[in-house]
């Protein structure tokens, strides 16, 4: 079954909204570039929006009724907003999904140090990546460091106009004989991303003629570490921290630079993180553009760490979602075990993350049929994982098709896809971590091309229609359909 380009469709009024997405899209990304940043963006335009913070009206003693609208959030790094319906929660909830973290080099621990006149940051890389994709870049440094004192300091370095940027170097190719002749996996091993961020001396007027038991600790260094010792006295500087305060950091590496228009038609977005902000940002602006009250509660989830694994306090994998569910129903004078476990097995879900767009340069990975293509709209995985489905959460037949009745009554330009051939690999998302409640999960998500590179491509038809659809399934998902047919 052929799919058509959804750009055939659009007449003008269409286009103008299409493009004020995109610019917007395009702002948001370039902003909030890691899962911290996105929470707490999402956070401020919700509250504008009119949403509450869930625990306070706990804490409050409120009750919710039909038309509220709040959020929860954890550890800064996972946030859920629900907008309260008029039926009863136990007969469950319209769910988007979508993960806020992106492939990415952390900084070690212990990071900074200096070799032959030049200063560099350790790092380990964070999901799956191809190391050599990460060097000769300009990087930027995000993130937190906290000190002792209980003080939380944001960092943001290598975005704005005045600021430097940082770079993983790469052997030149005159000197490069040995590395052609590696494995793409070997040609830059993960122990050798290390970023450099410094190349002059500190130099102190009148240390040289200080004994050793007199000198500061940062003139012991300098005696040894002089380079290093220069970019640790900068960063005292502008943060007031010192090396130690390494040790309580999360410092993230990340292309630095703005998300752009690509192509002479300007059609395709080009910028970091698109796996998964192409669909936690529709999600969230889906969530926020319902203007009524709907039927059944509709609820976004942004979680953490689905890069590896949905593992930790932010992931899919946690308690979060379950424990703010069931305070909703608390606060809906519907609390209680059994309740709960009703509304989630009743409820259905669009587990929202990025798919393989169709690369007719490496055409032999996919099987064209069940291919995602570019700018053909939102794509519905009726399963994921690897090879023999390893790993994957697998839609029935009947989710299926009441997506189908969903996208079409709404005029959502939609295709089913494959992430490439049966053995040539694959991947998994959250979808199978809702799932075990019973409830109704399938994957959905963008076309992406380059994925999991330091820059990856969408297009802006599919942003569009991904907009559309979500909004779409809010509105109108309707009941499970769990219940054995006939």
């Amino acid at each position: 079954m052929e799919t058509q380009t959804a750009w055939k469709k659009y007449d003008q009024q269409a286009l103008d909204e299409l493009e004020g997405l995109a610019a917007d899209y395009i702002d948001f990304i370039s902003e909030n570039k890691i899962e911290r940043e996105f929470a707490r963006a999402a956070i401020e335009r919700a509250e504008a929006d009119g949403y509450t913070d869930l625990y306070q009206t706990f804490d409050e003693g409120k009750k919710l009724e039909p038309g509220d609208k709040v959020y929860a959030q954890t550890h800064g790094k996972a946030v859920i907003f629900a907008h309260i319906g008029s039926e009863p929660l136990v007969n469950g909830l319209n769910i988007l999904g979508a993960h806020i973290d992106s492939p990415r080099l952390d900084l070690k621990q212990d990071p900074l140090f200096e070799r032959n006149g030049l200063a560099h940051l350790d790092t380990h890389y964070y999901g799956g990546i191809k190391h050599y994709q990460w060097v000769t870049i300009p990087l930027a440094l995000h993130g937190v460091i906290a000190k002792k004192d209980g003080e939380v300091i944001a960092v943001n370095v290598g975005e704005d106009e005045g600021d430097p940027v940082f770079c993983v170097s790469d052997l030149l190719i005159h000197l490069a004989k040995d590395q052609m002749q590696k494995k793409g996996s070997e040609v830059v091993a993960g122990e050798d991303l290390d970023v450099l961020v410094g190349g002059r001396p500190l130099v102190l007027e009148g240390a040289d003629e200080k004994e050793d038991d007199d000198k500061t600790d940062l003139e012991k260094m300098a005696d040894k570490e002089p380079v290093k010792a220069l970019a640790l006295k900068l960063l005292g500087e502008k943060y007031g921290i010192e090396e130690a305060d390494f040790l309580s950091a999360e410092i993230e590496v990340v292309p630095a630079g703005r998300a752009r228009d690509l192509g002479f038609d300007r059609s395709m977005i080009i910028g970091y993180g698109h796996d998964d902000s192409a669909c936690a940002y529709p999600s969230l602006v889906a969530q926020l553009a319902l203007d009524e009250t709907p039927k059944r509660t509709a609820v976004t989830v942004l979680v953490d760490k689905e890069e590896i694994g949905s593992v930790g306090a932010t992931g899919m994998a946690s308690q979060f979602f379950e424990n703010v569910v069931a305070v909703l129903m608390e606060l809906r004078g519907e609390g209680g075990d059994i309740r709960l476990r009703r509304a989630l097995a009743s409820s259905s879900m669009l587990s929202s993350d990025v798919s393989a767009g169709f690369d007719p340069a490496y055409a032999s990975v996919f099987e064209p049929k069940n291919a995602a293509y570019m700018s053909h709209g939102l794509v519905f995985n009726k399963y994921t994982g690897a090879r023999g489905k390893s790993g994957s959460n697998d839609a029935s037949a009947e989710y299926v098709a009441r997506i189908r009745r969903i996208m079409d009554d709404a005029d959502v330009t939609f295709q089913t896809a494959e992430l490439g051939k049966v053995d040539a690999g694959g991947g998994g998302t959250i979808a199978y971590l809702p799932a075990k409640y019973e409830m109704d999960v399938i994957d959905s998500g963008v076309p992406v091309l380059s994925m999991h590179a330091p820059w990856e491509v969408v297009s802006k038809a599919d942003l569009y229609e991904a907009y559309k659809g979500y909004l779409a399934f809010l509105k109108d998902a309707g009941p499970s359909s769990r219940a054995p047919q006939a």
